[in-house]
């Protein structure tokens, strides 16, 4: 199915009868605008997580561009509402063509939605050229924020949160994950991947070889689905509880590296290389010591001593 267009309404009823509000209580607008495109995030599993944004965008754009139209018709039969707007396929296979149908149709005043299957569209689904031609035609973009895997599962996974990295899903071919999750291994930030539960065991195992077997993380499954589960543990305890398989749909988190001790010395002559290159001592020991692991202060006072050495 690649477009479907519903018995038209002028102010899209449910099913029921009900109408659906174009604005909350204290008057913000619910509908989505004309002439504006609209990213909103859909729920991730429990259809109770639908904003009432999003309610009201279904029932009230002039098109609605889904990843897949069935499932999105889908939810807004579970919502108990209708789409009276166009509903056309979004998808990776055809969203460089039609982005420019709908950036024509939001210059013409219609007010455009943008919905993936799951969470947020553009985050590891089509959306981003949108955005970007979008952008780029001086067509407004805004968000419908709501559900979202990533944060989700970082506040579920008990890893630190104050700084974190969304890597996505990993290249699938052996040599190329492997030099990914290398360049990954001393990334000191919380990290975040989508993984399909048939790839998840291998992938665990090749996380466990890249960052050690004993590096913390969460395997976060079907969230706020029924079956909802959480596994903290370390790699390789993971890489032996998904042996035999696992089911639905799934985000790891891992824990960042710990810092390396470092030799101040070592790290004092990398500061100062950094300033014969042209930058400041104190910016060249701050981003040394950041990868390092030792304080500014610390690099910046020895590296002026190996100046002040270097001038005697």
């Amino acid at each position: 199915m690649t477009e479907t267009t519903p018995t038209p309404s002028d102010s899209a009823p449910a099913p029921d009868g009900a109408r659906v509000p174009t604005a909350d209580a204290d008057g913000t607008d619910l509908a989505p605008r004309p002439g504006t495109i609209t990213l909103a995030a859909t729920p991730i599993g429990n259809t109770g997580d639908a904003s009432p944004r999003l309610r009201s965008a279904l029932a009230h754009a002039d098109v609605v561009a889904a990843e897949d139209t069935r499932r999105v018709l889908n939810l807004a039969q579970r919502l108990g509402l209708r789409i009276p707007g166009r509903v056309l396929a979004f998808h990776e296979h055809n969203e460089r063509d039609r982005a420019g149908e709908l950036i024509e149709a939001a210059r013409g005043g219609a007010s455009v939605l943008m919905v993936s299957d799951a969470g947020m569209p553009s985050v590891s689904d089509p959306g981003y050229r949108l955005v970007v031609a979008a952008t780029q035609a001086d067509v407004p973009v805004t968000v419908a924020p709501g559900p979202s895997a990533v944060l989700t599962a970082l506040a579920l996974s008990g890893l630190a949160s104050d700084r974190f990295c969304f890597e996505g899903f990993l290249p699938r071919k052996a040599g190329e994950q492997e030099r990914a999750l290398a360049e990954l291994a001393d990334e000191r930030r919380t990290l975040i991947f989508f993984e399909s539960p048939r790839r998840v065991h291998a992938t665990l195992t090749a996380m466990a070889a890249a960052f050690g077997a004993d590096r913390r993380a969460a395997l976060c499954r079907e969230l706020t689905k029924t079956h909802e589960e959480v596994r903290r543990a370390t790699l390789g305890e993971l890489v032996g509880s998904t042996a035999d398989g696992e089911l639905g749909e799934i985000v790891l988190v891992v824990a960042g590296a710990e810092p390396r001790s470092a030799d101040p010395r070592e790290a004092a002559r990398e500061a100062l290389a950094l300033a014969d290159e042209g930058l400041r001592l104190k910016a060249a020991a701050a981003r040394v010591a950041q990868e390092s692991g030792l304080r500014t202060n610390e690099v910046y006072r020895a590296a002026l001593a190996l100046r002040e050495g270097r001038q005697d």
